[in-house]
């Protein structure tokens, strides 16, 4: 790939745009679950499904993958759906679906900006069918449900000493004095990372491996209480280390903390897969940028790598790629980073854009395979190489060329491309728990 994409950038056709609406297929509406999902029983015979979104905040992305992945579990036996969530606070979703008892927690659940990624009614649905779908299930055959974000440092400090405090009492001692230098910094971990890069504060990074050393040592004697529960408070442990190491390197560059970051999210992935056992299938929701492979884009050829392009390494064809586009509608999103959520207006796709030719080619709605990379279409869009509009949970219109496109070869970033031509914002959920919800329900406790 060119390191000067710009200069090698190559327009939409007017043949590219005809081949688009020749093959891409029509969808129905993601509200008919049924219909939608089949259009995608294709990609059953894949170990990793990874479903994208092109922005932080749309609903019909949401609505979308949640058929997807309901059509995944029931027909081809997926056992497992990650998301771009904190670890912690994707339990709770783990422990209301799975019919697990709540474990005592720090405080409420999706309260770190972005609120509105997952705390929204599009996810409390899925959530809620599948706890239904489970219900049907022995314990051992239901489907999880697990955050592989880096974010979690307090919560996941607390989760580790909690679970010590309740097996290992003495371990738990020694785990408090591991975790004592950083315990401090952990509603602020920015300014943890400033401290030690900057003004030269002594690290943490030899306490938290030592720690997480210490909970893999001791694996056989504690999985014979709870292998579960000894694999959550593992999974809290590598986030502390990945959070200890993520606000340090963060000051050194953005390609340094992009890497770690999604060199921890594929580890998560690949921790939850080996410990389903034979046979765990996942289903994957992040956006675009994580899901696409980095190889085929300008964050790629500026050295960046992300968990699309660690999975199509590691499981090759079983690792099926899926991005999502929209040209236009309303998005939920913020001006800055902390600052409110709003419902913006997404901007028309520009004409120079991978969007606009998904526009052009006329489908409200469509589903574009290439997978196998042959054929005419395939040839096509590997001749191209155009624009890609992302946006996550900060929209900025009035900069959105310099600040939302970036170049890329879309017949190798992703194995097919989803499409709606006009989409809208999801809905959030406020602090009240809906009239009749089970008291284990994930939100707004």
């Amino acid at each position: 790939m060119p390191t000067n994409a710009t200069a090698h950038r190559r327009d939409i056709t007017p043949e590219l745009v005809a081949a688009l609406a020749r093959h891409a297929e029509p969808l129905p509406s993601p509200e008919d679950d049924e219909a939608f999902g089949a259009f995608f029983d294709r990609f059953g015979d894949a170990r990793v499904v990874l479903l994208g979104e092109a922005t932080h905040g749309t609903s019909e992305f949401y609505r979308a993958r949640a058929a997807i992945t309901r059509r995944l579990i029931e027909r081809h036996g997926f056992t497992i759906v990650a998301v771009e969530a904190d670890w912690p606070d994707a339990a709770r979703i783990d422990d209301y679906v799975r019919h697990h008892a709540a474990r005592p927690w720090r405080g409420p659940a999706f309260t770190r900006f972005p609120t509105w990624m997952w705390r929204n009614t599009e996810v409390a649905g899925f959530a809620d069918w599948l706890r239904g779908h489970n219900e049907g299930h022995a314990a051992p055959d239901r489907v999880s449900f697990h955050g592989l974000d880096i974010y979690s440092l307090g919560e996941s400090i607390h989760a580790v000493l909690t679970y010590l405090d309740r097996v290992n009492p003495e371990a738990a001692a020694a785990a408090r004095r591991r975790y004592a230098r950083l315990t401090p910094w952990q509603d602020q971990p920015a300014a943890y990372g400033r401290e030690v890069v900057v003004h030269g504060r002594d690290g943490c990074e030899d306490a938290v491996v030592a720690q997480l050393r210490d909970l893999l040592v001791h694996r056989l004697e504690y999985m014979r209480n709870d292998g579960e529960a000894w694999f959550d408070a593992v999974q809290n442990a590598r986030v502390v280390r990945a959070a200890e190491s993520y606000y340090r390197v963060m000051y050194q560059g953005s390609t340094e903390s992009w890497n770690l970051r999604d060199r921890h999210m594929f580890s998560t992935l690949q921790a939850v897969l080996a410990h389903r056992g034979d046979g765990a299938k996942a289903v994957v929701w992040a956006h675009n940028s994580h899901v696409g492979n980095a190889a085929a884009t300008a964050m790629g050829w500026e050295g960046q790598f992300n968990i699309g392009e660690l999975c199509r390494m590691a499981h090759g064809d079983e690792a099926v790629l899926i991005g999502f586009g929209t040209d236009t509608g309303t998005v939920a999103a913020a001006s800055d980073w902390d600052a409110p959520m709003e419902v913006k207006t997404v901007r028309p796709a520009r004409p120079d854009s991978y969007e606009h030719a998904f526009l052009r080619a006329g489908h409200d709605r469509s589903l574009t395979e290439w997978r196998n990379r042959k054929g005419p279409l395939a040839r096509m869009l590997q001749a191209s190489l155009a624009r890609e509009r992302a946006i996550g949970v900060v929209y900025r219109p009035e900069t959105e060329l310099q600040s939302h496109y970036f170049e890329a070869s879309l017949a190798e970033q992703f194995d097919a491309w989803v499409w709606f031509s006009r989409t809208g914002a999801v809905t959030p959920l406020g602090e009240e728990r809906p009239h009749g919800a089970p008291e284990t329900w994930p939100f707004g406790l």
